[in-house]
């Protein structure tokens, strides 16, 4: 049983019963007191703890802003870019999160901490005041009573009936001690269980709000995550592909270092030991200088440079040289040895010593001395004893292999990645292109499996005396594949293609076309642009000189071979109207506006028990313009979670029954204005943020989703997203409204409903 209710009357009484449920009264007030206080100091530890945290993840938000990654070579692809841009956008992610829970600590301050503190002192605080008044009164009235009790009854009348008046007096300010006590005790007991209650409930409301700003950030998070895990992929395989280029020349290198020595054709470079002489008795000195000779304008320049020293660089010292010889051992005990004759100093012969005999022959060469080295011819060729030429025999036998390839196995897994035994692939190749390929029909014949063909074909294509594309134009290839924008890139690689030699445009046009079918069955196969484009790119475009420099732009070879795939009807199929110049800017349509980069921090609900006005609304008398509000009202996030699902249509409205629980704070405590929706016991109960200002008033209530009805586009325009939509200049788009997203608008075109950029089109 609980608490017995304490009965006026019995305050009268002040029976032995009444005096022990006050004290069960008091018990139960001292009792919530040390709950309240207890709580009171966990929720500041609470929050200290979270502000920690909060600080914490913001200084990690803080190093990922900060760190940038540097990029080999002098172009980004579009992967790299959104990759270095991805330590921005977490850290942006993640000090939103930290706004928001900073936020939701100040609103739990607010809402929890100052009215358990607040009730803890003014109410409990006011009745042990009331109890000690009590007492005073309880001891004031029974002493003065056990005084006049004791008074001799032969006193005078006037002292007797003075006396009674003192005690009267007391009894009746005792009393009403007791009775202003008993009913201070049962208020308070009834008042705890609102007062207590109430900003628990609060609590909950901020703590799940914050859950759910999570939970909306997740889900925009998510949009973010798949595109840049697309960008990872593509990154990685051309990463594969670019380390297996740069070992096959790192052992290309180790088996014959002299012949990839020069790398420059007008200068020459290497460490030299110069000979210093000095006065006697000092005698002579050698020091080691990095030397540049400019074969054009014979000057040599010298800089003293030690890696043991720390690498610091020292003065660089430039001679012109008059000639080269090499200088025996019978004048110098020392080997490897030239006296160069200059023209610029006093002492007109300079003694310098290679670090080896190659090294020795190659500066005698470089200079002009009087033993010239051969070098000998490297072949760009990949592949060495194959007669592979761009003629009639090999046109063919690209179209058999091609046909063999695309009936066989155009669903094989990892059709073009899996490569075929050496010898066979070789053996297949010289067979094709030493008889007429007619002769043999690789779809029909099962002599050869589908990965030796396909194996052959780049075989074919790699041990061409020039690629596809040619060295002279490699390099233009590239350049808009580095700077300009994807329409642009297009348009440049369509006119460059129409460059190439006729066979040459011919093979590449067969060989681009079959890819685009390998590319629609990626599904079966699982071979996509980006893989084709990683396979075929080293393989049709690649440049005279082989050095890291070069196969670090890979990548920019990839992409260009992407294009040729995925616009392949585009650009062979017409000729190109015009060549575009990439220097020239291009009229290009304004720039979006950035749904990634425009997040900004949204409200965070607060229930205020203080003040309530519950509306009970049912579905046929649902106010759109309220629900308009809750979707319109709050983060300027990805569209994926808020304006339209995975399809780009809307979201339905909820059928559910809402009630609607309207809320406000001074403006002075930082929280804002909130509308609760809580949905039927299947939906949990979340409080979705409005503008401060729109709810309790009749002039306040929310605005009608305004309708623009048409819309003209103006400029073209590619969906980034499946929430966009995608149209040409001319495009008319039907029920057009302002979307939440800023900066765009939402309408219809061809039966699909989507985001258009709100700049990209006019109103009609």
């Amino acid at each position: 049983m609980g608490l017995h209710p304490l009965e006026f009357s019995e305050s009268y009484l002040d029976s032995p019963a009444f005096r022990e449920k006050i004290k069960a009264h008091e018990a139960e007030l001292d009792k919530t007191g040390r709950f309240i206080k207890e709580l009171y100091k966990d929720g500041k530890n609470l929050i200290n703890a979270t502000k920690q945290l909060s600080l914490a993840q913001k200084k990690f938000a803080q190093c990922l802003g900060e760190f940038k990654f540097e990029y080999i070579g002098d172009a980004k692809t579009d992967d790299e870019k959104c990759i270095d841009e991805s330590l921005q956008e977490f850290s942006s992610f993640l000090r939103n999160l930290e706004d928001q829970r900073d936020l939701m600590m100040r609103n739990i301050t607010e809402t929890l901490m100052k009215p358990l503190e607040k009730f803890r002192k003014e109410h409990l605080g006011s009745a042990k005041a009331e109890r000690k008044r009590y007492e005073k009164e309880t001891e004031k009235y029974y002493s003065s009573l056990e005084k006049l009790l004791n008074m001799s009854a032969k006193k005078k009348e006037p002292q007797l009936q003075e006396a009674d008046m003192s005690v009267e007096a007391m009894r009746q300010h005792f009393q009403e001690s007791s009775l202003e006590y008993v009913c201070k005790l049962q208020e308070i007991q009834e008042r705890k269980k609102f007062e207590c209650v109430e900003p628990m409930l609060a609590f909950f409301q901020t703590v799940f709000t914050f859950y759910h700003q999570g939970y909306e950030l997740a889900k925009d998070f998510d949009h973010y995550k798949k595109a840049l895990q697309i960008n990872i992929q593509n990154t990685r395989s051309r990463f594969e592909g670019t380390r297996s280029e740069v070992y096959e020349l790192m052992k290309r290198i180790k088996e014959s270092p002299q012949e990839y020595r020069q790398t420059s054709p007008i200068s020459s470079e290497g460490y030299l030991y110069v000979q210093e002489k000095r006065p006697p008795p000092f005698g002579s000195s050698w020091v080691k200088r990095y030397c540049t000779f400019v074969k054009e304008q014979k000057i040599l320049h010298m800089k003293t440079f030690d890696q043991r020293s720390g690498g610091k660089l020292g003065e660089t010292e430039s001679v012109t040289i008059k000639s080269c010889v090499r200088k025996t051992t019978d004048t110098l005990d020392r080997r490897f040895c030239l006296d160069i004759e200059i023209t610029d100093r006093p002492i007109t012969v300079l003694t310098v010593q290679a670090v080896s005999e190659d090294d020795h022959r190659f500066w005698m060469q470089a200079m002009g001395g009087k033993e010239p080295m051969q070098y000998l011819n490297r072949t760009h060729s990949r592949e060495r004893g194959i007669d592979a030429q761009l003629d009639d025999v090999g046109i063919c036998f690209v179209k058999n292999s091609i046909n063999a390839i695309e009936t066989r196995g155009i669903n094989d897994q990892g059709l073009y990645r899996v490569v075929g035994v050496s010898s066979k692939v070789q053996k297949l190749l010289i067979l094709m292109i030493d008889e007429k390929s007619s002769e043999i029909d690789l779809a029909a014949s099962e002599d050869w499996d589908v990965k030796t063909i396909t194996s052959a074909l780049k075989l074919y294509l790699r041990s061409l005396p020039e690629p596809l594309m040619t060295y002279e134009l490699y390099k233009e290839f590239i350049v808009p594949a580095k700077s300009a924008t994807p329409e642009s890139r297009v348009q440049a690689i369509h006119c460059l293609v129409h460059k190439l030699p006729e066979r040459n445009r011919l093979v590449l046009s067969l060989v681009t076309k079959h890819l685009a079918n390998v590319a629609a069955n990626s599904k079966q196969n699982l071979m996509t642009v980006a893989n084709l484009g990683v396979v075929f790119g080293p393989t049709l475009m690649r440049p005279q000189e082989e050095t890291v420099a070069a196969i670090m732009d890979l990548k920019f070879q990839n992409i260009v071979v992407e294009i040729l795939i995925e616009q392949h009807e585009k650009i062979f199929g017409d000729a190109p109207s015009s060549s575009p110049s990439l220097a020239a800017t291009p009229l290009s349509a304004p720039a979006r506006q950035s749904k990634r980069l425009s997040r900004q921090n949204r409200p965070l609900a607060v229930y205020n028990p203080q003040v309530l006005d519950i509306q009970t609304v049912s579905p046929s008398s649902e106010s759109p313009g309220l629900v308009n509000d809750e979707t319109s009202v709050g983060s300027n996030e990805s569209v994926s979670s808020q304006s339209s699902n995975a399809s780009g249509t809307p979201p339905e409205k909820s059928k559910n029954h809402h009630a609607t629980i309207s809320t406000s704070l001074p403006d002075s405590t930082g929280i804002c204005t909130a509308t609760a929706s809580w949905m039927n016991s299947a939906s949990p109960a979340l409080v979705t943020p409005v503008k401060p200002g729109l709810v309790g008033t009749e002039k306040n209530k929310p605005e009608e989703s305004v309708t623009l009805k048409k819309a003209k586009a103006v400029y073209p325009c590619e969906a980034e997203h499946d929430s966009e939509l995608s149209f040409q200049v001319g495009a008319i788009f039907h029920d057009v409204t302002l979307s939440r997203e800023p900066g765009w608008l939402e309408g219809v075109l061809e039966g699909k409903r989507g985001l258009i950029p709100e700049n990209y089109v006019e109103i009609l």
